[in-house]
């Protein structure tokens, strides 16, 4: 009774609730032997009412409200209740749990509600499935025996009430919401573990995650329920199906419990002030509590002319994602390595691995109105914390720097380099990898016409989700360099490449993918050390397709090595990003009025690069000779040494007003400054611009 009138009255459905339980313990031996209600886990205790104990909950944990009462929410990473063996229940012979369980998300692998076992030789675990299942297995004669129920017999966020019994000469039986979901006839006893720690939450043993790629390149951990539990109870005796439906229909849940959808951060919708900010994206508070971080941990770049954004966000491992403001990601893959063979104990080495974010790092390095520029540092890194290409003598390894150098019209350029010669080879450069949010299936995030392939010639492929693809298309357009993903948003991101680009997995998909919850969720997000583990359901952060691959032109000078590839997102059509990849492969020549100087055109920063020469204030005369072949396209220009200098802008004798067409920035040196403009004017012929000193 001690346990009973320490729960506080919660209406009708908990005085039938007490009631039921009540009718069902009047004979001596009914009652649990073991019963967590979780009704308060006040300085990280809870109670066992039918042992009149108390129990200790470690990690991080919450209470919300519950089945009937309270309950305990799990963060998924780290909460754990652990009773020391001395302390645990005595079972013998017939036993059962039962429990009322909420998740936010399926766990990686088999993780217990309650177990308490010993190397699958001993004692008995009850758990849940990383496809919505319910299990319970036992030792029987040193042979560990398993049941599970059907998939999906768990709705995310909706309490559950579920069951299992083991009886001897029965064998075990398995409930859900007061029905029947499995049975397993066995013969014998169960060999229980009265000397291992009881454990609930959290398995006893390190284990991979399930579905994975590659067994060398998982390491085996410790998972936890991502989900609340309540009213846990044993006994020693096996309850009946009436027991069972009696305490389903006399408890009265709130079906929708407090865990809420999750959506990844990527701040303020809409359009916003053009430029680069430090900022702290929360996602949601259990995931968040894991960062030792203080308030300017992440970067988002937003657009005044548009709603998308740019995030580089911890979640991802800072490798930046394009987001509509349907919340639809584009990302991409981060240069990756690996050995062959029999050296591959590892598997990939890339910034997914870094799950800690360790070696990967963001900085804003320009943000003003012309442009803004970020530089994102990683190492290639395994599943098992080793780096790529450790020098023996330096203890120094591969490292990479990206520079993403983006304009206000939502294109920019991304630039990976590298110290020549630390990379080697294999390596892989680039995969195209929208993601989808919880809940999201890939259709919600692409057409079926999932992506659009073009050349410099503008002869374009469209690659589609197909009921019988073919293993290899038809027709494929030569030296293709332009690639768009088709959103189902007005917004789709686009890459375009340098001449001489080889474009792989140009085909189409089966359609069998297109109503799938992503393909693989141990990245973006996933804390689990893995390199490969295929969606089970749309309960994590998924990334798909990944299709096709390019390879672009590799660059050396010095002891740098380096590739470009404009990335952004847009709404223009084919035929004009046809002329944008003109534009930066094909620039039109310059010429320039006296006291300046043309550096070239920098397709890293896509940007033309001019050297104010003998410090004049003089000044600035351009005749661009644009061309079909090479045409402007929203031009920016770097103007070194330029100094402090206002600047005005005409287009052929016609004053073009500073705002959002036309753009400036600068970017301080230690001696001196540079100008940087922005235009927005596209021309295929001849024009003349004038940047005026004011």
């Amino acid at each position: 009774m001690s346990m009973l009138s320490s729960r506080f009255l919660n209406g009708s459905a908990l005085v039938l609730y007490i009631s039921s339980v009540l009718t069902a313990s009047v004979a001596f031996g009914r009652g649990p032997v073991a019963w967590w209600t979780f009704d308060s886990a006040a300085d990280g205790v809870v109670v066992d009412g039918a042992a009149d104990q108390n129990d200790r909950v470690e990690g991080n944990f919450k209470s919300i409200r519950g089945s009937v009462g309270n309950a305990l929410l799990f963060d998924g990473f780290t909460t754990v209740i652990d009773r020391p063996a001395a302390e645990a229940p005595r079972l013998a012979g017939d036993f059962s749990v039962e429990a009322w369980v909420a998740q936010g998300a399926y766990p990686w692998n088999w993780c217990p509600i309650v177990t308490q076992q010993r190397d699958e030789k001993a004692g008995y675990a009850f758990s849940v499935g990383p496809r919505g299942q319910i299990r319970l297995q036992v030792a029987i004669d040193g042979a560990w025996h398993s049941i599970a129920s059907e998939d999906w017999l768990f709705p995310l966020r909706k309490w559950t009430h579920i069951a299992a019994t083991f009886e001897v000469g029965t064998g075990i039986t398995l409930f859900a919401d007061g029905r029947g979901v499995g049975t397993l006839k066995l013969k014998g006893e169960v060999t229980f573990a009265p000397d291992v720690d009881l454990r609930i939450g959290t398995n006893h043993a390190l284990t991979k995650p399930s579905n994975i790629h590659r067994e060398h390149g998982t390491v085996a951990s410790f998972w936890c329920l991502d989900g609340a539990v309540d009213e846990l109870k044993i006994y020693n005796r096996a309850i009946s199906l009436t027991d069972v439906a009696q305490t389903f229909s006399a408890a009265t849940p709130v079906r929708d419990c407090e865990i809420q959808p999750r959506r990844m951060p990527s701040g303020p919708k809409g359009p916003g002030r053009f430029g680069a900010v430090y900022c702290k994206l929360d996602y949601y508070e259990q995931w968040d509590a894991l960062w030792r971080v203080d308030e300017h941990p992440d970067v988002l770049i937003r657009f005044d002319q548009t709603p998308v954004r740019v995030v580089f966000w911890r979640g991802s491992r800072y490798s930046p994602a394009w987001v509509t403001d349907q919340d639809q990601w584009m990302a991409d893959q981060s240069v990756e390595a690996w050995r062959t063979g029999k050296d591959d104990t590892d598997g990939c080495f890339e910034h997914m691995q870094d799950r800690l974010c360790r070696y990967s790092h963001v900085r804003i390095v320009e943000s003003h109105d012309a442009r803004t520029v970020v530089h994102w540092r990683y190492a290639p890194v395994s599943s098992k914390n080793n780096l790529w290409n450790v020098d023996e003598k330096t203890g120094r390894a591969c490292w990479v720097d990206e520079y993403y150098t983006i304009y206000p019209d939502a294109i920019g350029v991304r630039k990976p380099t590298w110290k020549t010669g630390t990379l080697g080879r294999p390596r892989q450069f680039q995969e195209s990898l929208p993601f989808t949010n919880p809940d999201q299936y890939n259709n919600d995030v692409v057409e079926k016409d999932f992506c659009t392939v073009a050349n410099m010639q503008g002869e374009q492929l469209t690659l589609r989700f197909d009921e019988n693809p073919a293993k290899k298309l038809e027709n494929v357009p030569e030296e293709l360099t332009i690639q768009r993903y088709n959103f189902r948003s007005p917004y789709d991101p686009v890459i375009i490449y340098e001449p001489g680009n080889r474009m792989h997995y140009v085909r189409d998909r089966d359609i069998r993918g297109y109503e799938r919850p992503g393909a693989c969720n141990h990245w973006p997000v996933g804390q689990a050390r893995c390199d490969g583990r295929t969606v089970q359901a749309a309960d994590r952060p998924t990334h798909f397709l990944g299709f096709p691959i390019s390879s672009p032109p590799v660059h050396q000078e010095g002891d740098r090595t380096w590739w470009n590839g404009i990335y952004g997102m847009t709404d223009l059509p084919m035929e004009k990003l046809v002329t944008v990849a003109r534009s930066w492969n094909y620039p039109p020549r310059l010429e320039l009025s006296e006291g300046f100087e043309e550096r070239g055109y920098d397709r890293g920063q896509r940007a033309f690069l001019v050297d104010c020469t003998d410090g004049s204030t003089r000044d600035l005369t351009i005749k661009v000779a644009a061309s079909e072949e090479s045409p402007v396209y929203n031009p920016a220009i770097v103007i070194l040494g330029w100094g402090a200098s206002g600047v005005t802008l005409t287009i052929d004798d016609e004053e073009t007003v500073q705002g959002p067409g036309f753009r400036v920035g600068r970017r301080h040196g230690l001696e001196d400054s540079d100008l940087i403009v922005w235009i927005e004017h596209q021309a295929a012929e001849p024009f003349e611009m004038t940047l005026k000193r004011r």
